[in-house]
């Protein structure tokens, strides 16, 4: 491996230090040393006069898990400096897994990740760490178990409190996940199956996350009408259990939540001062981004992917689902009542469907002369549930005073798929720096590099990552602070993030002179083991 010096870059360390302009030599994959002038000898110079050296960027929120195995480039995160991302989100992942889940599982978040023919061979979370590290991967992998493909491996998918056999079951599953290196549990408790947990039952699991060390990251019951209640639990659960808490992409969405992040943040002081580990992930765009069958009621949605496509076909069924949607406010849309105006189509998985991509579930209506709520039941069917979309329902106000939170970490929430996904996926960190950094001044560089890298690597446990010091792994971002920006967009949402010339994992450049280099060195980080 080739020495390299970065010469006289704006050293931003990540702990929230002033920067300082400084050379940062690297040698077999480490951070060797960070000073003045340094002596290149032996070592490839890199001019880094004009660019700011920061550690990687941790994506704490981030639907990758089929696209670490299946694109080599993965652009949409090198180019941004992104260098380690949390999968398992939501509580809907592809390990630890049955047959039968598997199966289940893919048709499931089919529009979260597509159907890449991975090969899928993989059952256990050891079995799905080692497949990452044989093909190698362009960033870093850190695994979450998903509470709800746990639950439908043991319980299934009905709506029904779980035996206390199939909560030993359950919590055997996640002993056996985090000492294969787990480094914590996601839930998502708006989704079939998981949601159908308890509050008891999150404790039981989340205990078990406890006596490993990790942490619990919840997608909570509602980010709508009831959502501070919904966050008030998640804080009891960890509680209760003694558990670390990462509140995932930790908004205040719908009209219903406008200006009111302020009493979020009060919950997580509270928790805070009550000597609760709590942090925070969001990504800095309004619109959030799913599939069109999460807005479904759980009702509507149990048995599986197959039954619930067979039920939205009967008449009955429909009226009932329409009117929980449309007129009460679903559980799977946050108990707010749906308006289609803000549903827009990003993506199918039938490419017969591609013309309702881009536009609203209302303007699909209109055009159609016909309900919108028939047009959502009937994409629902024809697509087989593999519709994804952008929820436009966010609050400017909301979003920055989360992100000001001193324990605040990015979180992209990227959905990669589909014709038209959210841009979050291949611009949030450059966002952040360009948008939010450069022309708002909401963040400090200082404090925002702290967001993105150091406080997420202290919350992983990654203790020789997350700075530019000596003795620390060499995964390192060059971009430049006044040019740096994020390119995707709504309508060309693919657009790879500008500004960003150099990216290093362990040492070796995934992107060089702001080209992807064909190096794959990333790998599946072990919790305990790093």
């Amino acid at each position: 491996m080739t020495d390299l010096l970065l010469r006289g870059g704006l050293v931003v360390d990540g702990t929230g230090a002033e920067p300082v302009t400084g050379d940062v030599l690297v040698r077999d994959g480490r951070i060797a040393a960070v000073g003045g002038r340094l002596d290149p000898r032996g070592a490839r110079v890199v001019d880094a006069d004009g660019l700011a050296v920061a550690p990687g960027f941790v994506d704490m929120h981030a639907h990758s898990d089929l696209a670490v195995l299946a694109d080599g480039d993965h652009l949409a995160k090198t180019a941004q400096g992104v260098t380690t991302e949390v999968l398992g989100q939501d509580g809907l992942s592809y390990a630890p897994v049955t047959d039968t889940t598997m199966a289940l599982v893919r048709e499931q978040i089919a529009g979260w990740n597509g159907t890449p023919d991975v090969g899928y061979g993989w059952r256990t979370v050891a079995e799905y760490l080692a497949e990452v590290d044989r093909r190698g991967s362009a960033t870093n992998v850190a695994y979450l178990l998903p509470q709800g493909t746990i639950r439908m491996s043991v319980v299934g998918t009905d709506d029904r409190r779980a035996t206390s056999t199939e909560i030993d079951a359950m919590r055997a599953e996640v002993d056996r996940g985090m000492r294969e290196g787990a480094f914590g549990m996601s839930s998502g408790l708006t989704y079939v199956p998981g949601m159908f947990a308890d509050t008891a039952e999150l404790v039981a699991l989340c205990e078990v996350v406890a006596r490993h060390g990790g942490f619990y990251a919840p997608h909570q019951r509602s980010y709508g009408a009831g959502a501070l209640a919904a966050y008030a639990e998640v804080v009891d659960v960890a509680r209760r259990a003694g558990c670390a808490l990462h509140l995932t992409h930790a908004t205040m969405n719908f009209p219903e939540n406008r200006g009111r992040a302020s009493d979020l943040l009060a919950l997580v002081d509270a928790a805070l001062d009550d000597g609760l580990d709590v942090t925070l992930d969001t990504y800095p765009y309004l619109p959030g981004a799913t599939t069109l069958s999460a807005l479904l009621p759980s009702a509507a949605a149990t048995g599986g992917p197959a039954a619930t496509v067979e039920r939205l076909r009967d008449p009955e069924v429909r009226a009932r689902v329409l009117h929980e949607v449309e007129v009460v406010g679903s559980d799977g849309c946050h108990g707010v009542p749906v308006d289609w105006t803000t549903i827009e189509i990003a993506g199918v998985r039938d490419p017969a469907l591609g013309d309702r991509v881009g536009r609203t579930v209302a303007a699909l209506a209109t055009a159609g002369g016909r309900p919108p709520g028939e047009v959502f039941l009937d994409l629902l069917v024809a697509d087989r549930l593999g519709t994804s979309i952008l929820q436009h329902v966010g609050d400017e106000a909301n979003v920055r005073t989360v992100m000001r939170h001193p324990r605040h970490t990015g979180g992209s929430d990227g959905i990669l798929v589909g014709a038209k996904p959210h841009p979050r996926g291949a611009g949030t960190f450059a966002r952040y720096l360009g948008h939010y950094v450069r022309e708002e001044g909401v963040l400090t560089l200082a404090e925002a590099v702290r967001h993105l890298s150091g406080t997420p690597a202290r919350r992983l446990g990654l203790h020789d990552r997350g700075r530019v010091a000596p003795g620390y792994v060499a995964d390192l971002v060059a971009f430049d602070p006044a040019t740096v920006a994020d390119r995707a967009t709504f309508a060309e949402p693919r657009l790879t993030a500008a500004g960003v010339p150099w990216v290093l994992l362990g040492g070796v450049p995934v992107i060089e002179d702001g080209a992807r280099t064909e190096a794959r060195p990333g790998r599946a980080l072990r919790h305990g083991a790093v």
